[in-house]
């Protein structure tokens, strides 16, 4: 209840920074939502895929890899736009 006290007589730029600072992390998080939940898919899906044909693991293995790659790409790429909300 204290922070909520001290926050309430902040103002100007300090609120202003606040603001930034709360909305920037509030869209990283956004931007790791949809990763997360999709490498979570993507792996689950292909542990399935080698219970089922054991014989094509290697190649199923490589293309999830790969998958996952891609898919964390979308989260780097929420990091850069929280880091140019932040100091931009």
């Amino acid at each position: 209840m204290e922070l909520l006290a001290q926050l309430a007589q902040v103002t100007g730029e300090d609120q202003i920074a606040f603001g930034e600072a709360v909305s920037a992390g509030f869209a990283y998080g956004l931007a790791a939502i949809g990763p997360g939940i999709g490498i979570g898919y993507l792996v689950g899906q292909s542990v399935q895929a080698m219970a089922r044909q054991p014989e094509a693991a290697g190649m199923v293995r490589t293309t999830m890899f790969l998958g996952i790659a891609f898919t964390e790409a979308l989260a780097l790429i929420g990091f850069v736009v929280f880091i140019l909300l932040k100091f931009a």
